[in-house]
């Protein structure tokens, strides 16, 4: 391959000119499985909520590998030792962490293809180091956590990772959610490596009190949002009764790549080549463009399902920190389904009850770690001074309902 011209630059609304540091980075952003996630929304639906949110994985995969070069920087300066080839799989692997993201993330996972986006992104992973002779093995090697320096591991994928630190950057900037702002820069400048562990100098702790709570904050205003929460349930319920009516022999109409993963039952142990092919011809646009045509479906739930989608008139739904009551589940959906000529079963599709959880830190995880002036370690909620901190610990747990907006006024 010709090496010319191939060390471009971007230019990015957060960090401002991003360098590609190699020619194999260079091309494995010029891949199309890597172009695919310039048509896939970092953010899912929520740009029914905040109509800034449409930049997309690739924006993100970009920034995070950016972050990867800071860190990388940061930690060589402070005497860590990583090699030229250490440091290109740190590239590779934060670049390619999240390849295998289908179209509107995690409703797909939800109701059509029944493998992660993590195991998809190692089938990308896996097939790119083929094509590339086997230039992807350390970052591989790295991502699966089987490299014997487990601080690379925690760049990639921790609770302080450079996955989370710019995604939380970019999504506050263009949702506009301004609590979810965070320092990165402040954060990688106070990185350093201990005992092969990842750590956090101690004088970093404010700002790492600041990223928990940004991050607590994103989840409850941007990610849980209760509309970003309905859309997206919504459109998990439409791909679920469209694979039902596909395999009842109804006419559906959809993309060649959507239409074989709803007529297929796809498990890791069946995912081959030829669904990768499949799955790496899926985007957003295949989504849409189905809803777009199934809101005129002969099936009232396709239809109506359908259309709450693409008119943004979704369903009602409310939080509570207790359940909801079953008798009020099992009213609404005997009501429903007799005032709509449907069965019990399909008013389900319509009224459904359900939970979430926001915990910003997990104790059970691997830990962040402070390392402190007398050069000892410890878990960022014992060195710190902040009550909050432990409280961020503590998942919240919060119970939702959803349900047509014509039974809000028979809800009590």
């Amino acid at each position: 391959m010709s090496n010319t011209n191939k060390l471009k630059i971007f230019n990015d609304p957060i960090y401002g000119f991003i360098t590609i540091p190699n020619t194999l980075i260079y091309d494995l952003i010029q891949h199309p499985y890597f172009q695919r996630l310039r048509r896939i929304t970092q953010m899912g639906l929520s740009y029914l909520v905040y109509p800034g949110a449409h930049h997309t994985r690739f924006h993100h995969a970009i920034g995070a590998m950016h972050l990867m070069q800071k860190a990388v920087e940061v930690l060589r300066f402070k005497e860590v030792s990583i090699s030229k080839e250490e440091e290109n799989a740190l590239y590779i692997a934060i670049l390619l962490h999240d390849i295998g993201h289908g179209p509107f993330s995690h409703t797909l996972e939800h109701s059509i293809v029944e493998v992660n986006h993590e195991e998809i992104s190692l089938l990308f992973m896996n097939k790119l180091n083929e094509e590339f002779d086997g230039q992807l093995s350390l970052a591989i090697q790295i991502f699966k956590g089987e490299y014997h320096r487990k601080f690379m591991l925690q760049l990639i994928s921790s609770q302080l990772d450079m996955d989370r630190m710019d995604y939380l950057k970019r999504d506050s900037f263009y949702s506009g959610v301004a609590e979810g702002n965070i320092n990165s820069d402040r954060l990688i400048q106070m990185l350093n490596v201990a005992d092969d562990f990842l750590v956090m100098e101690e004088k970093g702790i404010y700002s790492i009190e600041k990223f928990l709570m940004a991050r607590r904050l994103m989840y409850w205003q941007a990610y849980l949002h209760k509309t970003s929460l309905v859309a997206e349930l919504t459109l998990t319920n439409a791909l679920k009764r469209a694979k039902e009516l596909l395999h009842k022999k109804v006419h559906i109409e959809c993309s060649e790549p959507l239409k074989h993963f709803m007529e297929h039952k796809i498990t890791l142990g069946n995912f081959s080549n030829t669904n990768l092919d499949n799955f790496a011809q899926l985007d957003d646009f295949d989504i849409i463009s189905a809803l777009k045509n199934w809101q005129h479906h002969d099936d009232f739930i396709l239809s109506s399902l359908s259309k709450m989608i693409i008119n943004r008139d979704l369903p009602k739904i409310k939080l509570n920190s207790e359940k909801f009551p079953k008798e009020v589940l099992a009213e609404m959906i005997i009501g429903f389904a007799n005032d709509n000529n449907i069965t019990t079963q399909e008013a389900n599709y319509f009224i459904f009850k359900g939970k979430i959880k926001n915990q910003a830190y997990s104790k059970d995880a691997e830990p962040i770690r402070i390392l402190k002036k007398d050069k000892t370690i410890e878990d960022v909620v014992e060195a710190s001074d902040q009550l909050n901190l432990k409280a961020l610990s503590k998942p919240v747990t919060k119970y939702f309902i959803c349900f047509p907006k014509l039974l809000d006024e028979n809800y009590h």
